[in-house]
């Protein structure tokens, strides 16, 4: 046992790791049905299946047991995993005992594992050909269990009090976006959050979300995101600038996540300082809370999110549709996204997605809009799917 190490209140528990491999399982048979052994290196995957993050090889075939081998720390993985199956490995030569009875092909997560990675992998194993699993686990992960709701649920009631509570009086003249930010962030960490929100996109670093005055929530970003976000500088461009500072009649825009125990809840509140909205800002604002209800009431079991986007957007007039999502080259297409150990997860309400919603699935809905020199409006609030329609667990 580890020194010091209490971890009794975070382990996931045995019979949920077991119901997510078995789901797991069923999904590669019907994604892939001829598959033999599947492999995965990414550390959110390997938590998922494992309840540890140790730097690992977890070993799925199809007709064996599963093997977590980790490189490190061991120790660890033994201490805080209830895995049934973990062993060590000082290399990948270690775990390859069994390659010839897993076929010549095997399933990896493509999106993630870089290629010297892999090619280190393949050289202990000699497999012929790759074919991503990344759909399939993704589809896995997005309806989530009794355990992950409760979590999530912790996530959205601190986000709530953290944004719609505690923000409005951080707000002073004369500060900055990143003095702000940091505000945000201690109050978050009071409250519970657990410092880190993780992004799967590749290249993706977030540190607390996008902290904007006026027009810097229109300023260009790498980010999949309506929202612009001038940042720290061209090295960080996130969190908030220390040169924006906040004046009288500001429109302030604050979109973050909150972490519980790797489980995210994601939302934005957009406010005026010493002031109110513009004429224009407002009714642009009002149409995306409306967005978001609207989308909420069709967040349930069998709705089609490619359909959902498609009649959304149909009911919106052209003048709005120009700035909304962003503006020109900056406008992004989509309505919402799933969210659960990374922010930006599987499904997402958009062209092209076109299975069904099921249940307990997890997502943010962002409606946003540009106005021009004055900033972004617009909301985002975290939703479970139900029968009843998406509840709010972040307002």
């Amino acid at each position: 046992m580890l020194s010091g190490m209490n971890t009794s209140n975070t382990l996931v528990h045995k019979e949920e790791l077991s119901h997510r491999l078995s789901r797991l399982r069923g999904r590669l048979d019907l994604d892939h049905p001829e598959w033999r052994c599947a492999a995965f290196l990414g550390r959110i995957n390997l938590y998922y299946l494992t309840g540890t993050m140790q730097n690992g090889l977890l070993l799925l075939p199809r007709d064996g047991e599963a093997v977590f081998w980790v490189k490190r720390s061991y120790a660890r993985a033994c201490e805080e995993s209830t895995f049934p199956n973990i062993r060590p490995m000082a290399s990948f030569r270690d775990t390859a005992h069994d390659a010839a009875s897993y076929g010549d092909t095997i399933l990896l997560e493509m999106e993630t594992v870089p290629l010297a990675l892999y090619t280190r992998f393949n050289k202990a194993f000699g497999f012929h050909r790759t074919e991503s699993l990344d759909g399939s686990i993704a589809a896995v992960r997005s309806v989530k269990s009794d355990y992950e709701l409760a979590l999530l649920r912790q996530a959205g009631a601190i986000h709530r009090a953290v944004l719609e509570d505690d923000l409005p009086p951080l707000l002073r003249e004369g500060m900055s976006e990143a003095e702000l930010a940091a505000d945000v962030f201690h109050a978050l960490l009071q409250r519970g959050h657990h410092a880190i929100s993780r992004v799967h996109a590749f290249n993706s670093e977030l540190m607390l979300g996008q902290v904007c005055f006026g027009e810097s929530a229109l300023y260009g970003n790498p980010f999949t995101s309506p929202g612009g976000v001038r940042g720290i500088g061209p090295s960080a461009p996130f969190f908030g600038s220390p040169d924006r500072l906040l004046r009288p009649g500001d429109m302030v825009s604050v979109d973050t996540g909150c972490n519980i125990q790797g489980y995210h809840s994601d939302k934005t509140v957009t406010m005026v300082f010493q002031g109110g909205f513009s004429p224009e800002a407002e009714r642009a604002h009002q149409t995306c809370l409306e967005i978001e209800r609207r989308t909420a009431e069709r967040l349930r079991p069998g709705q089609i999110p490619s359909i959902i986007y498609k009649e959304i957007l149909a009911d919106l007039e052209p003048d709005f549709l120009a700035g909304f999502m962003g503006s020109g080259a900056e406008q992004v297409r989509f309505l919402g996204h799933g969210v659960g150990l990374e922010i930006d997860e599987y499904p997402v309400i958009a062209k092209g997605f076109d299975e069904p919603l099921e249940a307990n699935m997890v997502m943010a809905l962002e409606p946003k809009a540009w106005i021009p020199e004055q900033g972004m409006v617009g909301t985002e609030n975290t939703f479970v799917i139900t029968p009843e329609g998406g509840i709010c667990i972040t307002q």
